[in-house]
């Protein structure tokens, strides 16, 4: 008798069976149906379809975080490097032993799982030495028009504009290094000198240059200018494993900074872009490279321009085969534009909340994105506890499995921060710390645009100085010609009045009269001649 024939083939029995994989696969815990867990029918998510991409997704407090841990440890396990975003400080635990405890062996006991403490191997990473952690910078130039006009929260001609900045840059040489940098070469393309460069290709505005450098100082003054300079880290860091084989863990600690969501969310995604324009193409692996947990990742496409949703689409389509994979977290599939979450092959979502009537639609779109199902998805997702999820994944065929109810496995390490004084000392002890903790400014574009204007200013102040020079010569010899022509003319005066009046005594006094007269002329004209005495 086939099993399919069975009289015990209960409907979570054919749901457990989809998810009877033969190669390497991650636990995520035991089905659940109509209220009961079943050990015995293990949720799982095959290695090999981890880069075909992922959502975690669910209300706040529901145990996303949790889940992301969970999959970071077995990947770790399994040799694969994993990238965590910290946001609320609570991740830095999966670096130490989990504590044992009555809550941990119950979870253990209801999903069939040996559970034991353990830690894995972690890097831990700040944002331009923001907060705890490596210091991680990227050069503007690095970061490019599009990305930096989404923290800029430039509208569509600004970030057109910004475009045709960095072109000018890139075409003349001019390294945009650091925030200074750009506000440079904006400064050089609006002033007389610079505004002829960008006349052939659309020209710059003053109006859109002024916006431009406005927010560029604004954000400086939010301290955002140490996240820009060099050195720029490499992201090929985040593909290391530790010496016993099991994947490093880089977790990017971002509490300092949780207050600029638009600054951390598209710095990871200047790290995703950065891989995928770095990597080699593999095709499809038996294992991932990396995989990429994008949390927080509403705030990544809020407010987002066509060319910012246009790039983040086309970098998750064509990453795959890169041999990377990438969650998105968040709380609700809605939250992800189609064409991306149309992309997202394996999914958990957490329970979500109807209090309101957009919390009743968010939870029917949810529904319209799961395949169909034996459950009342709209019922179990509202009913769900924490550490309990709604799972779909690809089979090692690609075929998506039966929605499954699951109870989550717990975590090995620990679910909660490591003491402050043990994350400074993993940072410190870091081989990467002395590489990246110092920033370095040499020259770029800021320095070659200065060093040209005071060569400018130089050459102007030589050129005026030749110039008044020989003005003060042409004045000398014209002083020296008209001083000559008053003594003349006396000796003219006389021949004339003696021929009209023929006086000797009255020839005298014009004399007199004559020689006085050519003075003041001579004074007014040479007004030189007083200075030099």
């Amino acid at each position: 008798m086939s099993e399919s024939e069975q009289p015990s083939a209960e409907p979570w029995a054919q749901i457990a069976a989809g998810y009877a994989f033969d190669g390497a696969a991650l636990d995520l815990g035991a089905l659940l149906w109509d209220g009961t867990c079943h050990p015995e029918a293990q949720v799982r998510i095959p290695l090999p379809m981890l880069n075909r991409h992922g959502l975690v997704a669910g209300a706040t407090g529901t145990g996303k975080t949790k889940t992301l841990q969970l999959i970071a440890e077995q990947l770790s396990a399994h040799g694969v490097p994993v990238f965590l975003a910290d946001i609320k400080g609570d991740v830095s635990g999966v670096s130490a032993p989990g504590r044992d405890g009555e809550k941990v062996r119950e979870r253990a006991g209801q999903v069939g799982q040996e559970w034991e403490a353990a830690g894995f191997p972690c890097e831990f990473y700040g944002l331009g030495g923001t907060g705890p952690g490596i210091p991680i910078r990227a050069t503007v130039s690095g970061f490019g028009p599009v990305l930096l006009s989404k923290v800029l929260q430039l509208n569509r001609t600004q970030e057109q504009s910004l475009g045709l900045i960095f072109h000018y840059a890139d075409a003349k040489g001019l390294e945009l290094v650091d925030l200074k940098d750009l506000r440079a070469v904006v400064a050089f393309l609006v002033s007389d000198v610079g505004r002829a460069e960008l006349k052939d290709i659309g020209g710059l505005s003053t109006m859109t240059a002024g916006v431009i450098l406005r927010a560029i100082t604004a954000f400086e003054q939010q301290g955002a200018g140490g996240f820009f300079g060099e050195p720029e880290f490499d992201t090929a860091e985040f593909l290391r494993t530790a010496p016993d084989g099991r994947g490093l863990v880089s977790v990017l600690e971002l509490s300092a900074v949780q207050d600029k969501p638009q600054l951390f969310s598209t710095f990871l995604m200047w790290l995703l872009a950065d891989l995928y324009g770095d990597l080699p193409e593999v095709g499809d692996l038996d294992r991932p490279k990396l995989v990429f947990f994008f949390d927080e990742a509403h705030l990544l496409f809020s407010g987002a321009s066509k060319a910012f949703l246009e790039a983040v689409t086309q970098t998750v389509r064509l990453i795959r085969s890169k041999g990377v994979g990438v969650f998105f977290v968040t709380q609700t599939p809605k939250d992800v534009p189609s064409d991306v979450l149309a992309q997202l092959g394996n999914r958990v979502q957490h329970a979500l909340r109807a209090f309101t009537p957009d919390d009743a639609k968010a939870l029917k779109a949810t529904v319209r994105t799961f395949p169909k199902s034996a459950y009342d998805l709209e019922e179990v997702l509202t009913g769900l506890g924490t550490g309990e999820a709604v799972v779909t994944v690809l089979s090692e065929k690609g075929a998506p499995t039966p929605v499954a109810a699951t109870r989550l496995r717990a975590p090995r390490s620990l679910m909660g921060p490591v003491p402050a004084p043990d994350l400074e000392a993993a940072v410190k002890g870091s081989p990467l710390y002395g590489r990246y903790a110092e920033a370095v400014d040499r020259e770029s574009a800021y320095e070659k645009l200065t060093a040209e204007q005071r060569a400018a200013e130089a050459e102007a102040l030589r050129a005026a100085g030749e110039a008044a020079a020989e003005k003060a010569e042409k004045t000398e010899k014209a002083e020296q010609e008209a001083a000559r022509a008053p003594r003349r003319q006396p000796e003219e005066e006389p021949s004339l009045a003696e021929q009209v009046v023929g006086s000797g005594l009255f020839t005298s006094l014009v004399r007199s009269v004559g020689t006085q007269l050519g003075r003041e002329i001579s004074r007014s004209v040479f007004g030189t001649a007083r200075r030099r005495r």
